[in-house]
């Protein structure tokens, strides 16, 4: 069956008018009009998640025009409704403003670009100026917005200043709709102007949106809440849903029933358990979610094959940059997470973006909120109590972020010493424990060398060095750490997933008060009289290498277990 899809169109009446396939997302109107008392809603969503489209639809609805748009609403939810929601169809005036491009790497390209924006919102109701509404002074300053000559305080205070026209005009209070609003604050960060750009944004908004007697609603969206005493100062109305919160937990995203009704209609329903492992995972407010972006994008493939539709839709510099900068400190939720687990974690809602890169803490916040970590409340606390959140990674789409970043980490870390990430591996697989020991040895080298770890050597080492194995194997092998194996644990244990191929294991040893060669005996013996091998032959792996590692100091070494070693333990009593 053919399924006409609105891939990358975000325009809610040219996907109506087009009759490209369309999830029901107008109970969003009712959701808002069924809270008067919150003015100001801001709905934080990670990237391509239906938060421009959203807003599209709303302006469709709401915005007072003389062409009758009713047919772009029959037989949706929110025509359904009842005469009570009708009343608002195409009432107010709308001011709708977009910051997804502002994404320049200066304060001055920034700020040439918000004034653009903000010269093309006056354009669109340029009619203003032939309406008779305004004033010898306002024409002025509505022309200096215009032809650019306006100062910056104009500018600050242009949400204010339309709404103010527009609801002298049409005698409707203003609803306001901001798409991405935090997006230059993103860039700010990235690039350095962190401090301008929020100075102005807050300005901006708070002119807009604070005791603003034109207002009638604003919606903004964004990816983060960011904190109110950075940017939302003095905004004690704003109401916040982020994607923790029960309400509004279906406007965004696909649903469990609305993906399976897609593949119906798209005659592949047989293909939902691959859709579920890429797309799904996420929870909003205790709901299944699938990335809506990701499931069009695959139901749009000719050749019906899983890619990472949405993580290559962005560079994701902001979260690389944080993931690299705060390896050591979060290499033990990072070696959890990669390995399918799950890690416990208070969630601030706030995020504060001067905190990114001084507290580690700061990192799972944004993680969770841009999409890259997915978060459910841990059970058993008092509902009157705010519980922490179990946060894992969601599916294979996402986990790919991960292993690419730390795989490109390790990579890089092995390269200022000469090492190399191949090598490395490929001496792993082949059992050669010399060649093996040479790149850890660079690893060792350059952590030592530009870290001050602190703590007992070498577990910080090995336990970074583990989630950038992890990384750098997946998805044909699998890597864990002390897990139990045969009679006892090894330190390290490589499994791949289908038979036939070869699998690791790493005995670390730090020499102590022994010589390398002594620390290397132990733990050969271990290896041998523990039986750590006896996963790895039940798993089909062919040939199995069993390396013992020795660290002193900066000094690497290893030596590979003799052919004979491996073999099962017979039971004493047979």
């Amino acid at each position: 069956m053919s399924l006409s899809l609105p891939l990358g169109i975000s325009n809610f009446r040219q996907l109506r008018e087009l009759g490209l396939a369309y999830v029901d997302k107008t109970g969003l109107i009712c959701d808002l009009l069924d809270r008067p008392g919150a003015q100001v809603v801001l709905l934080p969503r990670p990237r391509r998640y239906g938060k421009t489209l959203n807003l599209s639809m709303l302006r469709c609805f709401f915005e007072r025009q003389g062409e009758d748009l009713s047919a772009l609403f029959e037989g949706l939810f929110v025509w359904n409704a009842g005469a009570a929601y009708r009343a608002h169809f195409q009432r107010y005036p709308v001011i709708d403003l977009t910051f997804k491009e502002i994404k320049a790497s200066s304060w001055e390209h920034a700020l040439d670009g918000i004034r653009r924006k903000i010269q093309a919102l006056f354009l669109e109701h340029r009619e203003l100026l032939d309406s008779g509404a305004l004033s010898a002074w306002e024409m002025q300053r509505y022309e200096a917005i215009l032809d650019g000559s306006a100062d910056l305080a104009l500018y600050e205070r242009a949400l204010l200043d339309l709404s103010g026209y527009l609801h002298g005009r049409h005698g409707e209070r203003v609803i306001i709709l901001v798409d991405e609003y935090d997006q230059p604050l993103h860039a700010g960060y990235v690039s350095g102007y962190l401090r301008e750009i929020l100075d102005f944004t807050r300005v901006f908004l708070g002119a807009g949106l604070k005791d603003n007697p034109h207002l009638q609603r604003a919606v903004l969206t964004g990816t983060l809440r960011i904190a109110r005493e950075s940017i939302f100062s003095g905004l004690n109305h704003l109401a916040v849903y982020s994607l923790l919160r029960r309400e509004f937990r279906t406007a965004f995203g696909f649903t469990e029933a609305e993906v399976e009704a897609l593949l119906e209609r798209a005659g592949r329903r047989a293909e939902l358990p691959t859709v579920r492992s890429w797309y799904n995972g996420y929870v909003f407010g205790g709901e299944v979610v699938y990335n809506p972006w990701s499931v069009i994008s695959y139901l749009a493939s000719e050749d019906r094959r899983a890619r990472p539709y949405w993580v290559s839709t962005s560079t994701n510099e902001l979260i690389q940059e944080l993931l690299e900068h705060h390896a050591f400190a979060v290499q033990a939720e990072m070696e959890t997470l990669l390995a399918g687990g799950a890690i416990e974690q208070r969630l601030d809602e706030n995020v504060v973006l001067w905190d990114l890169r001084e507290r580690p803490s700061a990192l799972w916040p944004l993680l969770v909120f841009s999409g890259y970590l997915k978060a459910e409340e841990s059970p058993g606390w008092p509902e009157d109590e705010e519980p922490p959140y179990l946060l894992s990674i969601p599916n294979r789409e996402v986990r790919q972020v991960y292993t690419a970043t730390f795989s490109r980490w390790l990579e890089t870390r092995l390269r200022r010493q000469g090492g190399s990430l191949d090598r490395l591996l490929a001496s792993l697989f082949a059992g050669d424990a010399d060649g093996f020991a040479r790149e850890l040895q660079a690893f060792v080298i350059e952590v030592l060398s530009y870290h001050d770890l602190g703590g007992p050597m070498p577990e910080r080492i090995y336990q970074v060095f583990l989630v950038g194995l992890l990384s750098a194997l997946a998805p044909s092998h699998q890597v864990r750490s002390n897990r139990e194996s045969g009679l006892g644990r090894p330190d390290v244990l490589i499994r791949p997933l289908l038979p036939g191929r070869p699998g690791v294991i790493l005995e670390l040893k730090v020499a102590g008060q022994r010589t390398l060669e002594e620390a290397l005996d132990e733990g050969l013996s271990q290896i041998a009289s523990r039986d750590y091998a006896a996963e790895l032959r039940a798993a089909g792996a062919a040939p199995v290498h069993a390396l013992a590692v020795a660290f002193d100091g900066k000094i690497v070494r290893a030596r590979a277990a003799p052919e004979g070693t491996l073999k099962p333990i017979r039971d004493a009593s047979s």
